[in-house]
């Protein structure tokens, strides 16, 4: 393939990486990685409520990796709250899973950026092989796709495995019991999931470049050394 048609493939792959890492960095603070709906089920078994009467019962949260806040209702009004993981809740959230889910999602941002480094150098530089070539694009977009894959298995195993939203919507509630009804990833989920279909996606355009996976050489250039160490 052409060096001019390469420099394309590689600018479009850092572009996209760079763009990736913007948005995990923006996703990381936002509180838009989940929405969900719990019912005070405490009052609506004290009236029996049902149908329509159940909305006066129904509350809603949002929140993140780091805070968030949210509406509870109990047929009583709206009541609503706000929280921060740390150190609010500590104590009723899985901490070493939450923990990893930052820890990744922060591994991701960083390993994305140096991907991103790394097409622009393989694009406009002379790159060396090992881990400035292709072996360090197609190595770098792997673990980087795997991080990203980490973090959307952690966090929907703290949201559905761990019951987080409904954990949440009780912490510090004495007197009614809340009960997770519906629940949706937003926004900054979905860029996490973006950012790792993009190194899928990098890992297509090295090999549109030209370079192979695994990095084999040819027969030809085979042939050619084991002749070359025959003559010695």
């Amino acid at each position: 393939m052409p060096n001019q048609q390469k420099k394309i493939l590689f600018c479009m792959a850092g572009v996209l990486s760079f763009a990736c890492a913007l948005g995990v960095v923006a996703a990381l603070g936002t509180p838009r990685w989940m929405r969900a709906t719990f019912l005070c089920t405490t009052g609506a078994l004290l009236v029996n409520a049902s149908g329509p009467e159940l909305d006066k019962f129904t509350g809603e949260v949002r929140y993140g990796l780091f805070h968030g806040e949210g509406v509870r209702q109990c047929g009583l009004g709206a009541r609503p709250f706000r929280f921060s993981f740390f150190p609010d809740l500590l104590r009723a959230v899985p901490v070493s899973v939450h923990i990893n889910v930052l820890l990744f999602t922060t591994m991701l941002a960083v390993l994305t950026t140096v991907v991103a480094g790394f097409f622009m150098y393989n694009a406009f530089g002379k790159p060396f092989e090992a881990l400035h070539g292709p072996l360090g694009l197609y190595l770098l977009s792997f673990i980087s796709g795997s991080c990203g894959c980490l973090v959307m298995i952690l966090f929907a195993s703290e949201v559905k495995i761990h019951h987080l939203s409904e954990k949440i919507a009780n912490f510090k509630e004495g007197t009614f019991a809340y009960r997770t009804q519906s629940e949706r990833y937003t926004t900054s989920f979905w860029v996490v999931f973006m950012c790792f279909f993009v190194h899928f996606l990098n890992g297509l355009l090295i090999r549109l470049a030209g370079f192979q996976f695994p990095f084999a050489k040819s027969k030809d250039a085979e042939t050619t050394n084991v002749a070359a160490d025959l003559m010695y």
